[in-house]
């Protein structure tokens, strides 16, 4: 355990140390502030814009530091050759893959507790311009601790996807990686519609290969809340954790995957 703490943390001080990371935090809060200005030109909406907004510059920015971060967990050390000594050392292979992982996610909480606290800076600036009288009007509170539901969703979301990027890493070219990792992505946000695919087409062959990869592929559609808390609607507790499970498990599955690719590929 020594062994993946010393590679978790020095993954995670280099990626803070990237360049790229701090650009991609600066434009999420940059759009957050946007947001507030925005709201400003419709009555009545302004609220609910910014906590849309908020919402989405945290899913979107911490999808690109999952994926750009995430890809070159494995092929970077192959490139700069340094994975040799690494290998020299007293560690296991699924050591490296667990504690890369592990740095990077707490790359991504950190980078995602940052934009959250930017997110309840504007809107508290938003409440305390309003006033009172204009809060009582609103559907929900403006410092809405759902909030907090959505980002912890959003943050279980994106710790999936970079387990899918650190998995093709363990074998594959950091571009086809990127590549291959966003397409999983954007299937996983619809692969719930593969469910009823049988409504669509009566071939039997198109419907069970439609069913096997609905129980592939990630589904990623029920971490997005963002619209239920926006307006105000609850999120169950027991919502929040079977999701949150089924993302542990999935992340398992591709932990352990990775760990295999990557305890059989031949570094001579």
């Amino acid at each position: 355990m020594s062994a993946i703490r010393v590679i978790a943390v020095n993954v995670f001080r280099e990626s803070v140390r990237d360049k790229v990371l701090y650009n991609l935090v600066f434009f999420a809060i940059l759009l957050m502030g946007a947001s507030y200005l925005l709201g400003q030109l419709t009555a009545g909406q302004d609220v609910k814009i910014i906590k849309d907004l908020g919402l989405v510059a945290t899913s979107v920015f911490g999808l690109f530091i999952a994926v750009f971060i995430g890809i070159g967990l494995v092929s970077k050390e192959v490139e700069r050759r340094s994975i040799y000594s690494l290998l020299s050392k007293p560690i296991e292979r699924y050591q490296l893959v667990v504690g890369k992982y592990l740095g990077l996610t707490l790359t991504l909480a950190v980078n995602l507790s940052i934009m959250a606290v930017a997110l309840y800076g504007v809107l508290a600036y938003m409440a305390w311009m309003a006033g009172p009288a204009a809060a009582a009007a609103w559907d929900a509170p403006v410092l809405d601790p759902a909030l907090l539901k959505a980002i912890a969703l959003t943050f279980v979301e994106l710790a999936i996807v970079t387990a899918i990027a650190l998995f093709f890493s363990t074998f594959s070219t950091p571009m086809l990686s990127a590549a291959l990792t966003f397409g999983l992505f954007i299937a996983g946000r619809f692969s719930a519609d593969l469910r009823n695919f049988n409504q669509v087409l009566e071939s039997p062959v198109a419907t069970t290969l439609a069913t096997g990869l609905y129980w592939i592929l990630p589904n990623l559609s029920p971490f997005d809340v963002r619209a239920q808390v926006v307006h105000g609607q609850p999120v169950a507790t027991g919502y929040l954790v079977l999701t949150t499970v089924y993302g542990v498990i999935y992340i398992s599955a591709l932990i352990a995957a990775a760990t295999a690719v990557f305890a059989r590929r031949d570094f001579k």
